[in-house]
């Protein structure tokens, strides 16, 4: 089936007329329509202005043009990303009827190399929460298991991913948003180095913490995605060599208060990495303790600046979490501010000097197995922990710091839950993340996708019975 294909395998296609845009663009929006009821993960499917842009891109195939990276690729885009002339709400009431008149930067890019939006994804409302649950739009279902969270706020973008509704998303990520639905739906998620793809056109949450990236079926699409982005030929980077590559293990924040099964696979990462060439070195990292209360200062006093105008909305027509958000936004001083802003800029340059000893730092990418859906708080090595604060625990200091990070699958749970793997490298070395989860995904991956295509079939089934 097409939809089961890579972008690169779509593309090779394409030059050999196996298959068409139109062609293709049509059987993915059958499998939307087929699959979305039960996943919820597109708030709108762009059937006729997609069909449109498919339409083009064939003429360009057919007529021998240039064509762009992503010529005739459906790529889904989170619906906090305006989109000129297609409906954009970031999840929330408020926005029910907002229509763009113009495109994000990031969405501009794409489709000048040829995308084709097939629609706009779920997210937690505004992106204010790291879960999977919308009261306004319904909750987003994890393709894997319904009663566990698919992970948030790019939660759409992941569940549509991982169900073969598009060939790869782009999400936004402020301390985790698309790395750990990335990793709760076992597809491959990537935070770029701050400000490496504009936010223009976004509605954001946080100037300082807000990062536009893509989502991915496996490594090599997700470097063609960051191709058409960049004009950097990530592709060259999918090379299975991890000789002398040193790779930084924290000695003890990111392995405390983890899941036993989540460390189990973290480990056999570790000697997988290492069977590949790579060199582990054990790093000392007692800086990360406080980075959750240095995002929450900054994120929370920034979200009431971004949504100055929307908060001229009655507050009753926001979620719960939304509303204890602005309150607690009110209520942070100028100077807890401005000693947030001043912990990010110290850890940064913290984090950077550990790259002159490592080219790759590794983690989990969350310390728990996808909690299910009503599950508010977790319990790890006898300490209690809201779910929110879990999840983030391990993404979000990278976002203060602004190094890129990737998160890949490397397992699954007894109950068939993926289970992600970290990669975080120093700033604007993307090339280097590429180059290691092409290297883990290709000796070790395989038969996990082989799994995905399994449960999309199941999936399928379900939904046309």
């Amino acid at each position: 089936m097409i939809v089961n294909k890579s972008i690169k395998e779509i593309i090779d296609g394409y030059r050999v007329k196996q298959f068409s845009p139109v062609e293709v663009f049509r059987e993915l929006v059958d499998q939307a329509k087929t699959i979305n009821p039960k996943l919820n993960a597109f708030i709108t499917i762009n059937e006729d202005l997609g069909l449109q842009q498919a339409i083009r891109s064939e003429k360009k195939l057919m007529a021998g043009d240039d064509l762009g990276v992503l010529e005739g690729i459906p790529i889904s885009f989170k619906d906090n990303i305006d989109t000129k002339g297609i409906l954009t709400t970031s999840g929330s009431p408020i926005h029910k009827n907002r229509i763009p008149k113009r495109n994000a930067y990031a969405v501009k890019l794409l489709q000048d190399e040829g995308a084709v939006n097939i629609g706009k994804n779920n997210l937690y409302e505004f992106a204010f929460g790291i879960t999977s649950k919308n009261p306004f739009f319904g909750d987003t279902i994890n393709p894997w298991n319904n009663r566990v969270t698919a992970g948030g706020s790019s939660s759409g973008s992941a569940a549509a991913v991982a169900a073969n509704l598009c060939f790869g998303s782009i999400g936004t990520d402020t301390a985790g948003s698309i790395r750990v639905p990335s990793s709760c739906c076992g597809v491959v998620g990537l935070k770029p180095s701050r400000d490496l793809i504009s936010n223009q056109g976004i509605t954001i949450l946080s100037h300082s913490l807000d990062h536009v990236g893509p989502i991915a079926r496996n490594v090599e699409d997700l470097s063609i995605i960051m191709e058409a982005f960049t004009k950097n030929s990530f592709g060259k980077n999918c090379i299975c060599d991890l000789r002398g590559m040193r790779i930084g293990i924290p000695k003890l924040y990111f392995q405390n208060q983890v899941d036993s099964l989540v460390i189990t696979y973290f480990n056999r990462a570790l000697h997988a990495l290492e069977d590949l060439g790579a060199i582990i070195i054990e790093i000392d990292m007692p800086i990360a303790d406080d980075s959750r209360d240095t995002a929450h200062v900054i994120a929370t006093s920034e979200v009431w600046y971004v949504h100055r105008d929307l908060i001229q909305s009655p507050l009753s027509e926001y979620s719960d979490g939304a509303r204890k958000t602005f309150e607690k936004s009110k209520s942070i001083s100028a100077h807890t501010y401005l000693e947030g802003l001043n912990k990010q800029i110290q850890l940064d340059q913290r984090i950077t000097s550990l790259f002159e000893n490592i080219d790759i730092l590794v983690t989990p990418t969350i310390p728990v197995i996808p909690t299910e859906i009503n599950v508010t708080d977790v319990e790890l090595g006898g300490e209690r922990e809201s779910v929110d604060e879990s999840l983030i625990r391990f993404t979000n200091l990278f976002n203060l710091t602004g190094h890129p990070a990737l998160s890949i699958p490397c397992g699954l749970s007894h109950e068939s839950i993926p289970i992600g793997l970290q990669f975080i490298a120093n700033h604007f070395r993307e090339d280097l993340l590429i180059k290691t989860a092409y290297s883990y995904e290709q000796a070790y991956l395989l038969e996990f996708y082989n799994k995905r295509i399994e449960m999309v079939k199941k999936l399928k089934e379900k939904a046309l019975t």
